[in-house]
């Protein structure tokens, strides 16, 4: 069962949802973290941490866990 990640805005970045989550310490990792590690968004592999996430849209990361956005 995946974790929630709730927003009250439109969306929400990907780096900002992997900060909230506490998956990153700082925006400025993000960066490196989505290089060296395999993090789907929607089943696609992403490396932006600019990605937009709206609401339903879910995110998997190896050996952390799975995320659905919800507003």
């Amino acid at each position: 069962m995946p974790q929630t990640i709730q927003i009250e805005t439109e969306y929400i970045t990907l780096g900002q949802a992997l900060k909230i989550e506490s998956i990153i310490h700082s925006g400025g990792i993000a960066k490196m973290f989505l290089e060296d590690v395999e993090v789907l968004v929607n089943g696609e592999r992403e490396t932006r941490r600019g990605r937009k996430l709206y609401d339903g849209d879910t995110i998997e990361i190896d050996e952390i866990g799975s995320f659905i956005v919800r507003r």
